[in-house]
């Protein structure tokens, strides 16, 4: 039977780590919200300016979101080696993730400014695709930066210290706020730049957010500790590859959930002369929804490095405990976000539009993204859990099950083949998230099993 003072204490161990990842997460979110948002508003009446940062920011989005995948994985091998103490073992991996990560973020700007002539071929009107690509530019080019910030991001979570993260990003996303409303609007004697500003905007406060973090570093004795033991002789293969056989699954996992969202993105595109206002209403939806599911990731954030420090200490009664207090989290908070959906669904469409056909579609589109809240939550604290216990490599094959298989096809018949229209496009989603989290479910019990069976035999 529940009861609550059984889990309060995990709750407040939960939260103290998951409050400042929220601000962290929602900070990242934040910035693409301020884009839409500012770009909403200064086309008003024209869907164009902001299907085009809908468009732009979809395809950025698909690799952006698979390398920020690859760095995660740095968080449970820090936090097991937290709990042992290994500050020496720590410092290689940091040193490593550093260079393996910065020279990660170098090769996905080449390869995401290779791909910028594919984008003529997804369907989409040529008007959107033209006015998208002086943006996508823009947040091309952020890459190296946001790759160099999460190295350091991830180091701080698997030690335990998530607030650092959540200053530098409330810093980084108010310079972005500000350069905006300079860049779009054309303020203190600069042109209008409009969608290319908001780019603009977003690639100078993400050149902010490292530059920080490294003056954090060497700014603390504790930290900086962890940077003097850098040295050439600690580059290796071994960490690097530690490092990818951690990261590859979580960053193909996201990859293929985030590709089911982009790939719904796209064939909103598809809709003939419906399609910027289809494109426009998704993107308002879905960045509503991801303002909700960046506290979910913040929970499974925590959750990960709860479970590492747990394993590491190979404490199984208290990293099960833990692991059930964020699942109690993130259902209640999933629940509330589903009535907010519901109740305020013809509303907050309004904040960034005044196009009717545009509220029209977002409210329906918020109605269906209510569907699979729970799911979805569930399915983000299970990945949680598996990463912090190192087990990653089901992750994917679950991922391409409930995605790929799933997902996207079930969208495209309900929306296209029975003619339900943008709305049928989002029930794909509850088919696919609610595969995925009863599947990781599974897996978790059989890992669980199997770690305390091997506790026992010892």
């Amino acid at each position: 039977m529940y009861r609550f003072s059984t889990y309060k204490e995990q709750y407040k161990q939960n939260l103290r780590l998951a409050l400042p990842v929220v601000l962290t997460q929602l900070g990242q979110i934040l910035t693409q919200f301020a884009d839409n948002l500012m770009v909403g508003q200064y086309g008003g009446d024209d869907p164009l300016p902001l299907a085009a940062v809908s468009f732009g920011g979809a395809v950025f989005f698909i690799l952006f979101i698979a390398s920020i995948g690859i760095a995660l994985g740095m968080t449970p091998l820090i936090g097991e080696l937290y709990a042992q103490g290994n500050r020496e073992r720590s410092s290689h991996l940091l040193q490593n993730g550093i260079l393996f990560y910065g020279a990660l973020g170098i090769a996905m700007t080449a390869f995401q400014y290779a791909i910028i002539p594919l984008m003529y071929h997804l369907g989409q009107p040529v008007e959107v695709v033209d006015a998208a690509i002086p943006y996508y530019k823009m947040l091309v080019w952020s890459m190296p930066f946001v790759m160099l910030f999460f190295a350091f991001k991830q180091f701080l979570e698997g030690v335990g210290n998530t607030k650092v993260e959540m200053v530098v990003t409330i810093i980084a996303n108010l310079a972005n706020v500000g350069f905006n409303w300079v860049f779009i609007y054309g303020r203190c004697g600069l042109p209008e730049m409009g969608a290319v500003g908001a780019g603009l905007g977003t690639l100078l406060s993400r050149i902010i957010a490292p530059v920080l973090m490294i003056g954090y570093f060497y700014a603390r004795r504790e930290y900086r500790d962890y940077l003097e033991r850098f040295a050439l002789r600690n580059y290796s293969w071994r960490e690097v590859g530690q490092l990818t056989r951690m990261g590859l699954p979580i960053a193909l996992q996201m990859f293929l959930e985030s590709s089911a969202f982009v790939g719904t993105g796209i064939m909103m595109g598809w809709f003939g002369d419906g399609a910027k206002t289809a494109i426009g209403a998704n993107q308002i939806a879905t960045t509503i929804a991801n303002c909700a599911f960046m506290i979910v990731m913040s929970i499974g954030a925590a959750t990960t490095i709860r479970v590492s420090h747990c394993y590491g200490a190979r404490n199984l009664g208290e990293m099960t405990m833990a692991a059930k207090a964020s699942y109690h989290l993130v259902l209640a908070w999933n629940a509330f976000a589903a009535v907010v959906f519901l109740s305020l669904r013809h509303v907050i469409p309004t904040l960034f539009t005044s196009n009717a056909e545009v509220i029209r579609i977002a409210s329906q589109l918020l109605a269906f993204a209510a569907l699979y809240q729970l799911s979805d939550g569930i399915q983000n604290v299970s990945v949680g859990i598996l990463r912090g216990i190192q087990d990653v490599r089901i992750i994917m094959p679950i991922a391409l099950i409930s995605y790929w298989l799933l997902n996207l096809p079930v969208g495209y018949l309900v929306g296209f083949t029975l003619g339900m229209g943008p709305a049928g496009l989002y029930i794909g989603f509850t088919f696919g998230l609610s595969t995925a989290a009863v599947l990781m479910i599974l897996r978790i019990r059989r890992s669980i099993r199997r770690l305390r069976l091997a506790a026992q035999e010892k």
